[in-house]
């Protein structure tokens, strides 16, 4: 058995954990809106025809923040189609997942949903085909408060109160030659620039976010983000990261260990931007919206898009079924993601429903759980207070795409208001137990309120619509805790969860 340890301090914090972490992604894409969220004729549908159980499974899963209405399809789409009576909305071809979009959902109905889920709205922007001023008419559609035309649209459209959209994103991955309205970086950052400056005339107050990479292996990574950043820097609050490299090809020991990619994104953007900073004299610092994340299989044939005279709405696309060694890859990539809450003040799993996501839904039928909807809601529920920077003495292996990597991967939270302390760990090895000792001395006396791993010895097990509930985290019956010192037996190929509380 391999051993690790952790020292726990509360003195070493990295930053607080920030709710905006645990926020999703509804593009229109596939099934994520019609059929996934919105589905009129469903049992469960409100009267707006979202879907109850999806609404509810949403809740549970503890999204905060939901990015919408793309992703690709932002960079061709025009808001004024998803607005006024549905009957009267235009069906467009929609060039991004050659489909056909029936504009039967919007941005009221979608605010409505963000009401009913419980979450914050995040509003991207179309800066592809589109630009500055029809940024601007948005902006003022949603949330202003005057007697003005489009203020007034609103109200005439039911929306009396302003939806008061606090989160902006400008344009979605400029960087990709897939891109409709595909930009070089000087082009991009000099839109980005001139629509925040004029956005932030209608509200200085906005959280307004530029695209960065789409991918670290892009061949313009980093020379994008400082020619980005050189011209919207004053402007802007955050830049994007994208990552979806993480698939299990055949190299499970890689795989296990996305989260060093996740990291070495992080560090990187972070690097360019303060170099970006101190060449010009900036005294705010740039944070990172890694609004779009997660395990993505792009070479299934449910990645591939239509093609010729096929534009169907709301094709069978992006929906992977997940294993256990997924989970515990998202388990990872959420370890990455805190550990990174100094810089990181917000992320997106991308997506919500059906579409390379943790909740799935049958047309008029069942929804249920994937395996990786597990490790995210129980993130998302009980990490609090601050983020730890932990001392950790971990076994390494030898990996095919990263190297030398460390058996245990991990990171801790704090609340000072209750001295309550999570630990989330995940084991990267794929064949041997390990055995966890975390040092709490510098909290106090500690018990054990709760432990739970999710692992399985086939960890290709996958949860379907008759069965999501053989393989979930389950108590981990030999944790035990002596005041200073907890210890907790990890399978291979594990995630877990250890919430401590003073005695």
């Amino acid at each position: 058995m391999l051993t690790a340890s952790v020292t726990v301090d509360p003195a070493f914090t990295v930053g607080p954990v920030r709710p905006r972490t645990f926020g999703s992604f509804v593009e229109h894409l596939g099934r994520c809106v019609y059929t996934g969220i919105h589905e009129p004729g469903h049992p469960t549908a409100d009267a707006d025809g979202f879907r109850g159980d999806v609404l509810e499974l949403t809740r549970e899963l503890g999204v905060t923040t939901v990015r919408y209405p793309g992703g690709n399809f932002v960079s061709g789409y025009r808001w004024e189609d998803g607005i006024g009576p549905v009957a009267d909305r235009p069906r467009r071809l929609e060039l991004a997942w050659h489909s056909t979009e029936p504009n039967l959902v919007g941005v009221d109905e979608f605010v409505r949903w963000c009401r009913a889920a419980g979450v914050e709205p995040m509003m991207a922007v179309n800066l592809g085909t589109r630009g500055v001023q029809e940024a601007l008419d948005l902006l003022e559609y949603c949330n202003g408060t005057g007697d003005t035309a489009l203020a007034n649209l609103r109200r005439a459209n039911g929306s009396e109160e302003p939806h008061d959209i606090r989160m902006w994103c400008l344009g979605n991955e400029m960087d990709g030659p897939w891109q409709i309205g595909h930009k070089t970086a000087a082009e991009y950052g000099r839109l980005a620039a001139e629509t925040a400056r004029a956005m932030r005339m209608i509200d200085p107050d906005l959280v307004l976010v530029a695209c960065g990479s789409s991918g670290s292996g892009m061949p313009t990574f980093g020379e994008w983000e400082r020619v980005v950043l050189t011209e919207s820097y004053d402007h802007v609050d955050m830049v994007s990261a994208h990552a979806y490299y993480y698939e299990e090809d055949g190299d499970l020991a890689s795989f296990l260990a996305s989260a060093v990619d996740m990291d070495h994104f992080i560090e990187s953007v972070v690097a360019t931007s303060d170099a970006v900073r101190a060449a010009g004299k900036h005294r705010k610092r740039i944070a990172i919206s890694f609004d779009e994340w997660n395990v993505w299989y792009q070479k299934r044939a449910e990645s591939h898009v239509p093609e010729g005279d096929d534009w169907p709405v709301a094709p069978v696309l992006l929906e992977d079924r997940y294993n256990v060694a997924d989970a515990v890859v998202v388990g990872g990539l959420l370890i990455s993601l805190l550990r990174h809450s100094d810089r990181v003040h917000a992320a997106s799993l991308a997506q919500l429903v059906n579409v390379i996501a943790p909740i799935m839904t049958e047309p008029g039928g069942r929804s249920w759980r994937q395996t990786i909807f597990h490790p995210f809601a129980l993130t998302a529920r009980h990490a609090a207070g601050d983020v730890l920077r932990l001392a950790v003495d971990t076994p390494t292996h030898e990996t095919a795409k990263f190297g030398e990597v460390a058996a245990l991967d991990a990171v801790a939270t704090h609340d000072p208001a209750t001295g309550d302390v999570v630990v989330f760990a995940v084991n990267r090895s794929v064949a041997d137990e390990l055995e966890l000792a975390v040092d709490v001395r510098g909290l106090g006396d500690l018990r054990i309120v709760e432990a739970v791993t999710l692992s399985n010895p086939d960890h290709t097990w996958q949860a379907t619509a008759d069965d999501a509930d053989s393989v979930v985290p389950v108590p981990n019956a030999g944790a035990t805790a002596d005041g200073a010192r907890v210890k907790a037996v990890l399978p291979a190929v594990s995630w877990t969860m250890l919430r401590l509380a003073t005695s």
